[in-house]
């Protein structure tokens, strides 16, 4: 018989998740309506130490409710990390507007300021206002909000803040989701928390979190029969992925302590490899790891490959993957302009995630020693 895979970052469920589903089946509040998304949305603002949160049914949701709330218009200019998943920028295209993509620097591997600023100042010059700055924390690392938020309130570009893969993490103890106009949140299956699916937005702005959550339930207008004035959407979270999403709340640090130790436990079986490389954290910088990542430069581990260790960690029945390819790169981006080194195209040729979950066991983590020192002959 095979060995079960393991996996990349698997759902770690608990007693609570399952107590509050059962009340929630009990009560009979299974549909977008019930106690546990307003206490759901409390405890995610407080966390986040912003004044509201809206919940949904994913990230992605999470971000197109933002364009909307700062009226994203099509020809609109939209700037956007590069390197990120599809859903930080497919948002984008669902109002018409013009993506505009930002490399990363190699601190973070996050949006690069400097190309920020490069991007902002030619779209002026050709007469068109950026709308809004999407920047995203990626596998956990904060991206250089400080920064950014400077040149944002230079230009007066409203951002929009991805931390779908950093809740827990933080910048100076100011949580990630909480720096910019917007926050956004996601609880897919893969996350440090989860609903299952599903995600959320966060302001300091109450009226636009609540005009946020008019337009997740279809924008029915106040009255007695279904009437509608504008484009809504059926992107409102339900009672029962939020009992979830209260329970997994409890064990947020547990988690975070989990994904950090895996990171250590890799930093410490290969970070004397040569040309293997892990991003540490800057000055004041705490990442939750929620994927634990690394380069291999194949000048200099005498010719291995990224993909040499993908294939032998996948023929052990374990899950990994490169980083994200940049949106430039994309066939759907192919118009797109780009500004920046070109740092990301790096990331994806030479950076690989490894399982992360929080509930990887000891034994699943020597398999993947074992499979690891193998292919570096360690």
């Amino acid at each position: 018989m095979s060995k079960e895979k393991i996996l990349l970052s698997s759902p770690h469920m608990g007693l609570e998740e399952f107590k509050n589903v059962q009340e929630a089946f009990a009560t009979n509040w299974i549909s977008p309506a019930g106690p546990f998304i307003s206490l759901f949305e409390e405890k995610l603002a407080a966390y986040c130490e912003t004044k509201a949160a809206a919940v949904v049914q994913s990230g992605t949701a999470a971000i197109h409710l933002a364009l909307r709330l700062l009226d994203i218009q099509e020809g609109d200019v939209v700037l956007c990390q590069s390197f990120t998943f599809v859903g930080s920028s497919n948002p984008i295209l669902y109002e018409k507007a013009t993506p505009v993509f930002v490399d990363s620097e190699k601190e973070t591997w996050n949006m690069c300021p400097l190309a920020l600023e490069e991007s902002i100042v030619d779209s002026l010059e050709k007469g068109q206002q950026p709308k809004a700055i999407i920047v995203v924390h990626l596998y956990g690392m904060p991206a250089k909000m400080p920064e950014i938020m400077v040149l944002s309130q230079k230009y007066g570009i409203p951002v929009i803040e991805d931390a779908a893969e950093a809740l827990g993490s933080t910048i100076n103890g100011k949580a990630c989701g909480s720096f910019g106009d917007f926050g956004i949140l996601s609880f897919n299956g893969n996350k440090i928390i989860t609903t299952s699916g599903g995600g959320a937005l966060l302001s300091n702005n109450t009226e636009a979190i609540a005009k946020a959550r008019f337009l997740a339930t279809q924008a029915k207008d106040n009255a007695p029969h279904y009437q509608h004035s504008e484009i809504g959407y059926n992107y409102r979270m339900s009672n029962i992925g939020a009992a979830i999403g209260v329970g997994q709340l409890t064990v947020l640090a547990e988690r975070v302590e989990a994904r950090r130790a895996n990171h250590n436990f890799y930093q410490a079986l290969l970070g004397e490899v040569k040309g293997v490389h892990f991003l540490p954290e800057p000055e004041g910088y705490f990442s939750n790891r929620w994927l634990s990542c690394l380069l291999i430069d194949p000048s200099q581990t005498g010719g291995i490959t990224r993909e040499d260790v993908r294939l032998t960690l996948e023929k052990g029945s374990i899950e990994c993957r490169p980083l994200w390819k940049p949106m430039h790169l994309q066939p759907l981006f192919t118009q797109a302009k780009h500004y920046g080194n070109s740092y990301s195209e790096e990331l994806f040729e030479l950076g690989l995630c490894l399982p992360s979950g929080s509930n990887l066991t000891d034994d699943q983590k020597q398999q993947i020693a074992n499979q690891l020192k193998n292919v570096f002959s360690l």
